[in-house]
């Protein structure tokens, strides 16, 4: 095969259609309600044991997949550092730092922090994957994110000194996001969505078993509730499992710029299932905000 066939298989084939955008919008329901879940697990278990957790409970269940459905993909050689990379940034990264970060700050202040996702993957995938920033991505990034302050400062968003160590950790971890959004591509593109990131977070579990597994197994797991393993599955198959396949999905259909857009809804899509499940009431300043969201993220997508 010549060179030029070989560049060839590796240009991304973009055909988004309304599936995409389905499947995008499940996937930022799914994130939105984690920030709740493990602002709340995290109380009873620390952020060692839960990681630990979580990645056995997701490993268990994508290896039953791609064991059933025969789906292990064969890696070439020359892929190996780049699935250790990405499973790294992964589970040791992006997830333990976002569980841990959690301690320390509150579920919309990490809102707000993964709301700044979609400019982090605007310049990354122009370095990177050659992708084109133009000025109506530029323009919606800008106001989807005008429209997320609005929501999340309507909602009283938290800045006091005792929540940026929080904070600053949580930056980090979305950072990595970006950053596995990014470098995933082409993998996604040679091996397949669920392949590749199935692959990524078996091999993240086992970059972080030595460092989880001592606090796990002296962890008193007789004190957790059902309410909080129901959240520690909700952690370990719902957001580390079914997400990053949609997530991985999605990227395999559409730019990564425009993909991470959608982590803007995440504020407006939690404050939704604040409002369903817990009362909390509609403000102004959500009905405002949601709808500049919503428009900045469709001005993007015409980018």
């Amino acid at each position: 095969m010549s060179d030029s066939g070989t560049q060839s298989s590796r240009i991304p084939r973009w055909s988004p259609d309304g599936g995409v955008y389905l499947v995008l919008m499940l996937q930022s329901l799914i994130a939105s309600g984690t920030h709740v879940v493990a602002k709340s697990v995290v109380r009873d278990v620390d952020p060692f044991t839960l990681t630990t957790i979580r990645s056995l409970i997701a490993s268990i269940v994508i290896a039953s997949v791609l064991i059933v459905g025969r789906r292990m993909p064969a890696i070439r050689w020359e892929d190996y550092g780049r699935f250790f990379w990405l499973a790294l940034i992964a589970i040791p990264i992006n997830q333990f730092l976002f569980l841990y970060a959690m301690r320390y700050t509150t579920a919309s202040n990490a809102a707000l922090l993964y709301a700044t996702t979609p400019a982090i993957v605007l310049v990354l995938s122009r370095v990177f994957l050659g992708e084109r920033i133009t000025a109506r991505k530029v323009v919606g990034v800008a106001l989807a994110f005008t429209g997320v302050i609005v929501v999340m400062f309507g909602r009283g968003v938290s800045a006091s000194m005792e929540y940026v160590y929080g904070n600053v950790i949580m930056f980090v971890a979305v950072l990595s996001w970006g950053f596995y959004t990014v470098f995933g591509r082409p993998l996604i593109v040679r091996y397949g969505a669920v392949e590749t990131s199935s692959v990524t977070l078996l091999l993240g579990a086992c970059i972080f078993a030595p460092i989880g597994i001592p606090p796990a197994l002296r962890f008193a797991y007789g004190a957790l509730t059902t309410a909080d393993w129901m959240q520690i599955l909700y952690l370990g198959i719902v957001t580390s499992v079914f997400s990053y396949w949609l997530w991985y999905y999605a990227l395999s259909r559409i730019e990564a710029g425009k993909a991470a857009l959608f982590a803007n809804l995440q504020p407006v899509l939690t404050t939704i299932l604040a409002v369903s499940l817990l009362g909390q009431d509609l403000t102004v300043a959500f009905l405002v905000g949601g709808t500049i969201t919503i428009a900045g993220v469709a001005v993007a997508q015409f980018g």
